[in-house]
């Protein structure tokens, strides 16, 4: 068990020091192609980030409700609402503070701004984002670990299933893959989040309402791989099934992408089964790296993300943000940091990815310390 979880841990450094090197570029002018998400169909490698990390918090919600038998009680079904409330909080605090910083440095740089510059951030905050990649987290661990613990894991598969093709029957009827505000997706984003607490792509919310349904199949699917992890005693049987049912994913993903496009903001039925498999099959290589070759020792770089993800993912988002508002009234530290570097290697996409290469190594400093100190930040 020991072993295995070593691999989980290091399948989630790489996945959060990836997250924090898409998310922290030195310039959003310059950024290479694989960086860069998907404007609409379609994939790229910083496209299956996220929903990785998604599928490995299904992996996690199987170890850790194990532990209580997968039975609801009160116990549980407090503590399951407890950890649904604070990721969903501390994700609207993260945009909360983007927004507050960021109107309230706009104001200060305006000479001639009308009135106070703080009563105008703080009036900003009437219209913070109210979903987002935390909050999706947090919804899909809290439905996600109910299910559960209530529907026969034999089930799981059909459940997913009923879901997906569910999904994709709302997106055929409601113009579901129309890049604009006719999509269905913006109808009911704007109806139920209304326009001001939405992020607006062409009246679209990446992390939006509807969108949330297939992602919380994406869960229950590293849930089922997780349930084959932890209850195949047999290495070799569980390389082969992790292989076989990643793989099969990832082709029929492909494959029925000419009736249902690849679109991580859609968050399609074809991207779940995509990014599943592809997850499927990259944890395959690593159990297979740690647990039979028995080179761990190489990988606990990654492994250092992987203790505390949610943490440093939270640090990595608000240092970025207090980089990019202060100081008010000066130049920012971000554009100081950018500069020097652009003087020495030219404003390009390289120096852009030595920027976030370098604010990943400042999250990682400060996760190694935890390491080492063995403490573990839960969120």
């Amino acid at each position: 068990m020991k072993q295995r979880l070593l691999a989980l841990d290091v399948l989630r450094g790489l996945t959060i020091g990836g997250m924090i090197l898409v998310n922290s570029p030195g310039t959003w002018s310059y950024v290479y192609p694989p960086l860069l998400h998907s404007s609409w169909n379609g994939l790229t490698m910083a496209d299956v980030i996220y929903p990785l990390f998604m599928f490995m918090m299904g992996m996690s919600m199987y170890i850790s409700l194990k532990k209580f038998s997968f039975t609801l009680d009160k116990a549980l079904f407090l503590k399951i609402i407890r950890r649904t409330f604070l990721i969903f909080i501390i994700g609207t605090f993260i945009y909360g503070t983007a927004t507050f910083l960021g109107t309230l440095r706009e104001a200060s740089l305006q000479p001639d701004f009308v009135g106070s510059p703080w009563k105008a951030a703080f009036a900003s905050l009437a219209h913070v984002r109210i979903l987002g990649v935390l909050q999706r987290l947090a919804l899909c661990y809290g439905i996600g670990s109910l299910l559960v613990i209530t529907v026969r894991h034999r089930y799981i598969p059909y459940l997913v299933a009923v879901i997906l093709i569910v999904y994709y029957g709302i997106l055929l009827v409601g113009n579901g893959f129309v890049y604009g505000p006719e999509n269905i997706l913006s109808h009911v984003d704007k109806s139920v989040l209304g326009l001001s607490h939405m992020y607006n792509d062409r009246g679209i919310d990446p992390e939006g309402v509807l969108s949330t349904i297939p992602s919380i199949a994406q869960v229950l699917i590293g849930f089922w791989f997780g349930k084959i992890c932890m209850e195949t005693p047999d290495m070799k049987d569980k390389l082969n099934r992790l292989f076989l049912y990643g793989a099969m994913g990832l082709i029929a993903g492909f494959l029925l992408q000419d009736v249902c496009p690849l679109n991580k903001k859609v968050w399609s039925p074809t991207f779940v089964l995509v990014t599943c498999g592809f997850s499927a099959l990259l944890l395959s290589i690593l159990l297979w790296y740690i647990d039979v070759t028995k080179k761990y020792q190489k990988t606990w770089i990654f492994a250092i993300f992987g203790v505390n993800p949610l943490f440093c993912y939270v640090l990595s988002e608000i240092l970025y943000i207090l980089a990019d508002s202060l100081p008010l009234q000066e130049q920012n530290m971000h554009d100081i940091i950018y500069a020097g570097l652009s003087g020495w290697l030219g404003d390009n996409a390289f120096t852009s990815f030595v920027y976030a290469f370098l604010f990943v190594g400042v999250v990682w400093l400060v996760g190694a310390y935890l390491y080492k100190k063995k403490i573990y930040i839960k969120i």
